[in-house]
Order: C-alpha cells, then sequence, then structure tokens
C-alpha cells in the first residue's frame, strides 16, 4: 500500500491570518510531501510496504536500524494529525465530556492550559506538545523529533 498525502480539511488561505497561505504550501505541500514519498521509497520491496501508517509505526517504534521509516512515518502521521487539529475560527472552550474530563484530570481548563502552553514552549529544538488519553487520564505530554503518544501506548488527542 503506498502512503499518499492527505489533502488539507480546507482551503491554503483559511486559516489566514493565524497561518498564511505560503505557510501551509511549504509545510504540507513540500515538508509533509516528502515525509510521505520518503516512507514509500523506505518501505518499498519490504514487508512493510503493505502495513498501515501506524502498523508500520509501531512496527518499527525503537529499533535503530529502521529509525529512517520511523522518523519519516511518524512525521506523516504527526503533520496528518496536526492539519486536522485546526480548522477556520476555531478555537473556544471544549465542551461535554472532553471538558468534563479536563476539568477531572487537570482540576480547570485553565490548569490545562497553562500545562500545554508549557509543554510547548519548552520544548528544546523540534517536537510536539500533546493532549492524550494514558491509561484513561489525560496528560499533556511532550516528544521531540518525530516521536509521538502512538510510539508510548498513548492516544493523541491534541
Amino acid at each position: 500500500m503506498a502512503h499518499t498525502l492527505p489533502a488539507l480539511p480546507y482551503g491554503l488561505d483559511a486559516l489566514e491570518p493565524n497561518i498564511s497561505r505560503s505557510t501551509l504550501e511549504f509545510h504540507h505541500g513540500k515538508h509533509h510531501a516528502a515525509y510521505v514519498t520518503n516512507l514509500n521509497n523506505l518501505v518499498a520491496g519490504t514487508d512493510l510496504e503493505a502495513k498501515s501508517l501506524e502498523d508500520t509505526i509501531t512496527a518499527v517504534a525503537g529499533d535503530a536500524g529502521k529509525a529512517g521509516v520511523f522518523n519519516n512515518a511518524a512525521q506523516v502521521w504527526n503533520h496528518s494529525f496536526y492539519w486536522q487539529c485546526m480548522k477556520p475560527a476555531g478555537g473556544g472552550l471544549p465542551t461535554g465530556a472532553l471538558a468534563e474530563k479536563i476539568n477531572a484530570d487537570f482540576g480547570s481548563y485553565e490548569a490545562f492550559v497553562e500545562q500545554f502552553k508549557t509543554a510547548g514552549a519548552t520544548q528544546f529544538g523540534s517536537g510536539w506538545a500533546w493532549l492524550v488519553l494514558d491509561g484513561g487520564s489525560l496528560k499533556v505530554t511532550k516528544t521531540a523529533n518525530a516521536d509521538l503518544p502512538l510510539a508510548h501506548g498513548q492516544k493523541a488527542l491534541l
């Protein structure tokens, strides 16, 4: 199965003025596309070629000999997830079950926001800040470079 670059769920200028068209063209159309191309080239002719993106990631996570496959597969997943976390005129307070879980696990939405902002602001170099579901509890985590919650048995929510 060849991995493909997913289309953005909005137009290239839909997030302006917060994220510009040129930023989306560069990060989606060049960076993200390059990770997809690299991944397909790395898995071509191997037993990983027929695996889903998630199965590829879990199969090679922690295998130093497959670091190139992991890094490209994880960045395809990370970027695909990232684009889905934004929408035109998005934002605002969570509602329903998520709001209740945030209040239960962090004490308040404001406490969650502080932890999330701190995780992002203190990420040294390249990496990601995440809201994850880990063993039934919400946690704020961060990962370096291409690493992602999936490699640690966590479910990324944001």
